[in-house]
């Protein structure tokens, strides 16, 4: 083997990374709190009454969970300027990550909403809570507690499928990365520094959403 390994200029461009790092951190972060909200309102849907909602709820879920996200982000960038809509590569990025995002979220939070005892319910109603505040203290907060983890595994997941997103010019951190190689011809050196930053990335987003899990979802102790 004669090739020999040159790192150089993987840290020369360590701020082009940077960039990266943070445009990778800025479209995941939104499409995970835009996916969980939009996620909770399917999740509604598809436990209401209505078949009409609930079939269109279920339509959606299952169209996204069955299809790569690859295909979406394609549909986004590509398919819509067909009926008038165009969108910058970072603006699809978020809005088929958040589509995506809410289709998985939906189940998750629905399974952890199927956990709540109906006499939970009806104890909120007996104390005369309002109905949004059962909503909010007996009904949502602990079903997102129930699945927290479950969550915080699929944001992470999100996290690292933005990787996708740079098939459409969205400028996070392999779109720079593959700039980089395209330059440098450095594509070992290159590639393994990716996968070590996302490792990071991962390690730190888990931890963060350990943090705020501590925070929002613990139990109280005396």
């Amino acid at each position: 083997m004669n090739y020999t390994f040159d790192f150089a200029p993987v840290f020369a461009a360590w701020p082009t990374l940077l960039e990266g790092i943070m445009g990778t951190l800025r479209m995941s972060s939104l499409s995970m709190v835009f996916g969980l909200g939009l996620g909770i309102i399917f999740m509604m849907m598809r436990m209401s009454g209505r078949p009409g909602l609930r079939t269109v709820a279920v339509g959606y879920i299952e169209l996204i969970r069955n299809t790569p996200i690859l295909v979406q982000v394609f549909f986004v960038f590509f398919g819509m300027p067909a009926i008038g809509i165009r969108l910058s590569g970072e603006q699809a990025a978020i809005l088929a990550m958040t589509l995506n995002c809410a289709a998985y979220a939906a189940e998750i939070v629905r399974g952890g909403v199927q956990s709540i005892r109906p006499g939970q319910i009806e104890a909120g109603r007996a104390l005369g809570m309002h109905t949004a505040d059962i909503y909010r203290f007996i009904v949502f907060r602990p079903a997102i507690r129930a699945v927290y983890p479950a969550l915080c595994s699929q944001f992470i997941l999100l996290m690292l499928n933005s990787s996708l997103v740079s098939s459409v010019s969205a400028e996070e951190l392999t779109y720079y990365a593959q700039t980089l190689d395209s330059q440098t011809f450095r594509s070992f050196e290159i590639y393994l520094t990716l996968g070590v930053i996302y490792l990071a990335l991962s390690q730190v987003l888990s931890a963060v959403l350990s943090l705020i899990g501590r925070v929002y979802f613990s139990y109280p102790t005396k």
